[in-house]
């Protein structure tokens, strides 16, 4: 697992606050120091609060569950693709749509539509649909995608859910705390931290800083899933190695 420096959360500008008149009590624990009416962060407690977060998402990944990471706000976007992405996890990065969670078959039914239609063009049915009637298709599966894309291979419920800024994406975490979904989040100053299960305090505004705390979270994810691959591999090798020796017995 990576280690939390906390020198190069100080580069990143993790420590970055709110203004001071737009801070949440609760965030108080966490809070080193008020600078030019801005809040600055404790970062020692930032750096422990990640390395509990990082082995518990590194728990579930090993698990085989899913971890579905979700930030709608510009900053955020682009590197939640790229980092969830690349350790195969689903996110959203698009609106959060209604129900996602509480609402899940009605999802999948959609993800299903999309599937359909990439068969119906696979296997030359689509060509021999109307020009009107390809456009409208065409239409709707770009929407799919754009909405839903990102959680075409999410067959159940994730095992838990990454936030990026609770405050934005506060249907999402209300979703998760109904179904008992563990959620990790970045948690900035003006935000409620008791809403979270696994509170990361960090400036969830600038894309330094995001990029910083994302890197650190999918290296943990990738340790998990790389553990998980070799004790699959560890049983097959088993299985193999108990086979060959029952028919040297025979």
């Amino acid at each position: 697992m990576e280690k939390v420096e906390v020198k190069e959360l100080l580069d990143a500008g993790v420590h970055f606050g709110h203004l001071t008149r737009k801070w949440n009590p609760n965030m108080a624990p966490y809070i080193y120091m008020e600078r030019n009416g801005i809040h600055i962060i404790n970062l020692y407690k930032t750096a422990a609060k990640i390395d509990e977060t990082c082995a518990a998402l590194s728990k579930i990944a090993a698990s085989g569950k899913k971890i579905l990471f979700v930030a709608t706000k510009k900053q955020a976007k682009d590197i939640v693709a790229e980092k969830a992405g690349a350790v195969n996890q689903p996110y959203i990065t698009e609106r959060w749509p209604g129900g996602m969670l509480t609402n899940f078959v009605t999802i999948r039914k959609a993800v299903k539509k999309m599937s359909s239609i990439d068969r119906m063009k696979k296997d030359g049915t689509f060509e021999s649909l109307s020009k009107r009637e390809k456009l409208q298709i065409d239409r709707q599966r770009a929407k799919l995608e754009k909405n839903l894309g990102s959680i075409s291979d999410m067959t159940r419920l994730p095992g838990a859910l990454f936030v990026v800024d609770i405050l934005r994406e506060h249907i999402a975490i209300k979703e998760a705390q109904k179904l008992n979904i563990p959620i990790f989040a970045m948690v900035d100053t003006n935000s409620d931290p008791r809403q979270v299960d696994y509170v990361i305090p960090a400036n969830d505004d600038a894309s330094k800083s995001i990029n910083k705390v994302l890197s650190i979270v999918s290296s943990a994810i990738q340790d998990g899933l790389d553990e998980r691959k070799a004790d699959k591999e560890g049983k097959a090798e088993g299985k193999k190695a108990k086979k060959a020796a029952s028919q040297e017995e025979e």
